[in-house]
């Protein structure tokens, strides 16, 4: 795992006063927590090629920028590549010639002998820089899902590009300014979607893309995409079929997670007592050499504490488990400091808990394994059996959703926790009205349009497009699944799980120079689940039906039984308390008609109808707080 940063100029015949190795380092130093281990700089006269390397594989000759033979190739990535043995044996029949073990020298060699379609043949979380020395040409490709992240822009004639935005905001071409559109997008998702940034003029390529730059022109493509096309079946829901398939599937998710396990350094998995990180940790001590070593962490508070069911799977299936038990007020402590970090608002309540988490098995083991990617890949998620019920509820005569049900939800009283039965309820009903898509999106993130309108000052709608759900509605035009629940996980499979949560998952890790893996996105492991009828996910009320199948003897039933828990903290709760203070400080009245945003008034009203309890805004309090932190740190 590795962070990487450079940049290549447009115009061959403009030199730069920049271009120099001083500049480079400062951008890798910049993302030093993401390889703590070693530094490689590459330049000659158009390109500079930088990268800061956490050893995971061949720890002793396994340094960055690798070569071609001739050395007309050089590349830089940040990732692994599972199965580089193979493709490197395959190489090597095709006479390739390897100096070292690792896996990031099988790139070169495959750009020789495929060019751009090398993608097609790596299976893997990476971001790779390839200059090609002879056609003067640089190719940047991001892996399937966007396990890991690349920014980029365009300045003073060249594009730069990094792991992080922090690294391109240290470089003297490149400005701290705010997208307001980008703004929007954050209050509606409560992250910022590809290919925008947080930053005026930096983008982030998106997942399953290549970027090229080549005699001065920057080009970006998408190289792969799932199809959710059905194979002719006969066999019925409960005949043979679904056994059949759960069968491939556990097959599939085995070799997943055996190809994970491949380090030169201890390895552990990251396990909550959910399905899907027990499923990880099962399989692993199917193929382990040694005993396996899980970790969780626990709160004090019983009402939030999640660590008896990731102690159960660890018992049941024998593993070396590490649990650290915290005070709430440890979590609560640390959300000042998110800013530091976090060089982009994401507004996930969970990341509090994947830092600490990061921060604890970082002590024990250097690469671990997690189980993103199971909720969207196998309809894990309340949100799919909700579009079911609001088809249901579209059904009802309009008199009877206005004039009776939805009087009586909203007037249900309000409860302190985060997710009660009253806050769900009511959001359900006030994106009723909504298309699909966007009624999707309301159900997960902040402020709807109609939000949105009160909450931002007339400077900023006057500055912005005002169809926020524009992107996934267009995404949707390239998606081949017909089944309304499909086409919704296609959404967040490129949305909330690329730009949310695999995002969360690498800045809180690779904070602490933690590599985390996850099986479930296996490229053959998603194919085969998009593959599957729907009804082979969500059965009933019922999500991820095919997988818990597929384990159901390897896991206690307890386990499989158990409803879907978000890994989060008591943010309702806290914002009446313990972040009282630092909430009225970031949304002072006077702070936010200084910065000219937000509307004063309105968030004052939030902030008044969330501490009497007469309303709970603690969604859209959080992202705008989580803003704030952002703001404060890198644009002031």
């Amino acid at each position: 795992m590795c962070g990487i940063a450079g940049w290549v100029s447009l115009n061959t015949t403009r030199s730069s006063q920049d271009h120099n190795e001083a500049a480079l380092h400062s951008m890798c130093e910049r993302i030093k927590h993401r390889g703590p281990d070693s530094e490689g700089l590459w330049f000659d006269e158009e390109v500079a090629l930088g990268m800061r390397r956490l050893s995971v594989i061949d720890l002793h000759t396994g340094d960055q920028p690798v070569y071609s033979e001739d050395r007309s190739v050089v590349v830089i990535m940040n990732g692994e590549l599972y199965n580089y043995r193979e493709v490197r044996a395959d190489l090597e029949k095709l006479g390739h010639e390897f100096e070292t073990n690792s896996d990031t020298e099988i790139l070169p060699h495959l750009y020789q002998q495929y060019g751009d379609a090398m993608v097609d043949f790596i299976n893997g979380m990476f971001v790779f820089a390839v200059w090609d020395r002879t056609k003067k040409k640089l190719l940047i490709a991001r892996d399937r899902f966007g396990e890991k992240p690349l920014y980029y822009g365009v300045v003073d004639g060249k594009l730069i590009f990094a792991s992080e935005p922090k690294a391109m905001l240290v470089h003297a071409s490149v400005k701290q300014e705010i997208n307001l559109d980008a703004l929007r997008q954050y209050l509606s998702f409560d992250y910022v979607p590809a290919p925008l940034s947080i930053y005026k003029g930096i983008s982030k390529l998106p997942a399953a893309h290549l970027l090229t730059v080549e005699k001065g022109e920057v080009n970006t493509r998408r190289y792969w995409n799932l199809t959710w096309q059905k194979p002719d079946r006969k066999e019925g829901l409960n005949g043979t079929g679904i056994s059949h398939k759960a069968g491939e599937l556990r097959e599939l998710l085995s070799d997943a997670v055996r190809m994970r396990l491949v380090s030169d350094v201890p390895l552990g998995i990251l396990l909550s007592g959910g399905v899907d990180s027990s499923t990880v940790a099962a399989f692993a001590t199917q193929h382990a050499t040694e005993k396996v070593k899980t970790f969780s962490i626990g709160f004090e508070e019983d009402s939030f504490d999640e660590s008896k069911f990731a102690r159960e799977v660890a018992m049941h299936l024998g593993t070396e488990h590490y649990e650290e038990m915290l005070s709430a007020e440890t979590a609560g402590d640390m959300i000042a400091d998110i800013g530091t970090w976090l060089d982009e608002p994401l507004s996930d309540g969970s990341m509090v808990p994947t830092f600490l988490l990061s921060r604890f098995v970082r002590k024990h083991v250097t690469v671990a394994l997690g189980g993103d990617g199971g909720d969207e890949l196998f309809a894990g998620y309340p949100m799919y059996f909700g579009h079911k019920m609001a088809n249901v509820y579209d059904s009802i005569p309009s008199f009877l959703r206005t004039g009776v049900i939805e009087p009586i939800i909203n007037n249900l009283p309000v409860s302190t926790k985060n997710l009660s039965f009253d806050y769900k309820a009511k959001r359900f009903v006030a994106a009723s009205k909504y298309d699909t898509v966007t009624r999707h999106h309301s159900w997960f993130g902040s402020f709807t349009l109609d939000e949105q309108r009160h909450l931002l000052t007339e400077d900023v709608l006057a500055n912005t497009a005002a169809d926020i759900y524009a992107g996934p509605k267009n995404l949707l035009k390239i998606c081949d699944a017909k089944d309304q629940i499909e086409q919704m996980q296609f959404l967040d499979i490129n949305y909330y799980m690329a730009e949310d949560i695999l995002t969360k998952v690498d800045r809180a890790s690779m904070a602490v120079s933690l590599e985390v893996r996850a099986p479930f996105l296996d490229p053959r492991v998603a194919q085969f689940a998009a593959s599957l009828p729907p009804e082979y996910k969500l059965k009933g009320y019922k999500g991820k039906y095919i997988l818990k199948k597929a384990v159901e003897d390897l896991l206690p039933k307890s386990i499989l039984q158990r409803p879907k828990k978000g890994f989060g903290i008591p943010i309702a709760e806290w914002l009446k308390g313990r972040l009282n203070p630092l909430m009225h400080d970031l949304l002072a009245h006077r702070r936010l008609k200084e910065q000219g945003l937000f509307e004063a008034d309105y968030v004052q009203n939030l902030m008044g109808e969330h501490e009497k309890g007469t309303a709970s805004h603690h969604k859209q309090l959080w992202t705008l707080l989580v803003f704030q932190l952002w703001h404060d740190n890198f644009l002031e």
